[in-house]
């Protein structure tokens, strides 16, 4: 009868060499994960960083295989000390960090190797690697990724001067997602007569920091003819753009950010269903524009871009959410600025989901055109108002309140400027005489009798307990037959200020209210 003792050495023995053998002398049917289909370890290794996936392939043949087909090569996962094995099976240590190896000439020369030395027949689904490098380099490894059929490449690099768009990208067939990010001093694109000539596959385009002061017109590249499938377009730091058309019929989502010298921007796309325009528009010229046709759009952000000139916008519809901002170099806008914001607004006046922006909201507050121009929010449920809440601001805030009938959420973010000084609420001097906000905002009360009546949750963040956010509390609560909700978030405080705070807390909960279900909580 085997003891305890030889069956436990038996055992350590059989385990040692099982892990000893090479996979020549390793039993059939052991390794069931090796076993597995290419395509399902493949999905299983897309889990894992590359390194850990390069690592494998000093496990067996079956992994070398593996690792030198594996159609998922994202570089930008890198740990800061990598040893990572080659399509060969070698092995080779990189010491860098995640935030340096961008400058580190050996991670791209591992990368150029890896691409090289891989199987001739295998594809690549997914590429992604950022570095400093040459642009002979770069648009090497960029050839050899469109040699294996690469359908996503994501770049991000860095070079010592200004590079071409790299032309085998124009003529791949395989590709359908391709983003650069260029560092300083950026790239240009090819001459338009190229540009137009491909893409034909390209269903995702992302270019940033373009250099285009030789070519300042992009009117005629994104058209239907050049971009059939195209149905994301992304475009930042177009530096010397002056004049973009895009017209692709496909596109359903566009971004366009950091364009300061663009002058005329039209977009016609019948199935954009996403458009973002922020930091765009040169404020300093006498003429610009912009038109816009996108009958299914469902999300606008429009922020911190100059007012344009002109602004003609078509079938705005079925706007659900939008952001809209301003960047403005003065105070007082012209009548034609002032029609650009006027009509914007206007057109997204079927809107459920609005934000305003600070500067949009000084705008409407210090122009009486707004007074009589305003186009009601008809179906506007949620409103969020960022605002530095002076004096100036509460005859703007009004005017939109009025605009919004029917609207259920108002959120406040309050801009707190410490350079300008805004006046504490005193309830003692309240006792004695009204204040003029608090005048204002009762002369107000018939003109937003539908908004009072219709409002049910109102947020007030960076409430510091000044008269003009006071006075406006308390006539929402005064006022609010609907009001269900009423938060008003002051986050930080001094401690030589809690006292104070929380007899004014306790003052608010004693105001007037309208509705009978309201419920105030003060963070």
């Amino acid at each position: 009868m085997e003891t305890r003792s030889a069956k436990k050495r038996k055992l350590s023995i059989f385990y040692s060499n099982n892990n000893n053998n090479n996979e020549e002398e390793q039993q059939p049917g052991n390794d069931y994960i090796s076993e597995l289909p290419d395509a399902v370890l493949h999905h299983i290794l897309f889990l894992l960083p590359i390194k850990t996936v390069a690592q494998t392939s000093v496990l067996s043949k079956r992994w070398r295989s593996l690792w030198s087909t594996f159609p998922d090569l994202d570089f930008t996962t890198f740990n800061p000390v990598a040893t990572i094995s080659h399509p060969n099976g070698s092995r080779k240590s990189h010491a860098h960090s995640s935030h340096s190896h961008s400058s580190n000439p050996k991670g791209i020369d591992f990368i150029s190797q890896i691409l090289t030395l891989r199987n001739k027949h295998s594809d690549i689904r997914v590429l992604r690697f950022r570095g400093r490098l040459s642009f002979s380099r770069l648009n090497g490894m960029i050839r050899r990724a469109i040699r294996h059929n690469v359908q996503e490449l994501d770049v991000d690099v860095a070079t010592d001067d200004y590079f071409n768009f790299p032309r085998c990208v124009i003529a791949s067939k395989s590709l359908r997602v391709f983003k650069m990010r260029s560092r300083y001093p950026g790239f240009r694109l090819a001459p338009t007569s190229i540009m137009k000539s491909g893409f034909q596959s390209l269903q995702s385009l992302s270019l940033s920091l373009i250099i285009l002061y030789n070519q300042p017109s992009l009117s005629d590249l994104f058209s239907d003819s050049s971009f059939p499938l195209l149905k994301k377009l992304s475009l930042d730091a177009c530096f010397g753009l002056k004049i973009l058309n895009v017209g692709c019929r496909a596109l359903e989502d566009l971004s366009l950010e950091n364009c300061f010298q663009l002058q005329c921007l039209e977009i016609s796309c019948l199935k954009l269903e996403r458009l973002r325009v922020a930091s765009c528009f040169d404020a300093y010229i006498a003429r610009s524009w912009v038109k816009i046709e996108a009958p299914k759009v469902r999300s606008v952000v429009w922020e911190y871009n100059a007012v344009t000139d002109g602004c003609f916008v078509v079938n705005l519809s079925g706007v659900e959410e939008a952001s809209v901002g301003f960047f403005v170099l003065q105070e007082h806008l012209s009548v034609p600025k002032l029609q650009t914001v006027s009509n914007l607004l206007m057109a997204l006046s079927h809107v459920r989901r609005l934000t305003l922006e600070i500067q949009c909201v000084e705008i409407i507050s210090n122009n009486n055109y707004f007074a009589v121009y305003l186009q009601p929010f008809n179906n506007l449920e949620s409103l969020e108002l960022h605002t530095g809440f002076n004096k100036n601001n509460v005859p703007g805030l009004a005017c939109i309140f009025k605009s919004s009938p029917l609207l259920r959420t108002l959120i406040l973010r309050i801009i707190n400027d410490y350079k300008i000084e805004r006046r504490k609420w005193n309830k003692d001097l309240w006792d004695m005489s009204a204040t003029e906000e608090e005048q204002y905002w009762e002369s107000q009360a018939e003109t937003l009798k539908s908004f009072l009546h219709n409002l049910k949750v109102v947020k007030i963040h960076g409430f510091l307990e000044c008269e003009n956010e006071v006075s406006l509390a308390k006539f929402l609560l005064k006022h609010g037959k609907a009001l269900e909700e009423m938060t008003l978030c002051t986050g930080r405080c001094k401690a030589r200020d809690s006292l104070r705070r929380q007899k004014i807390r306790s003052q608010i909960m004693g105001f007037s209210w309208a509705s009978s279900n309201a419920k105030i909580t003060i963070q």
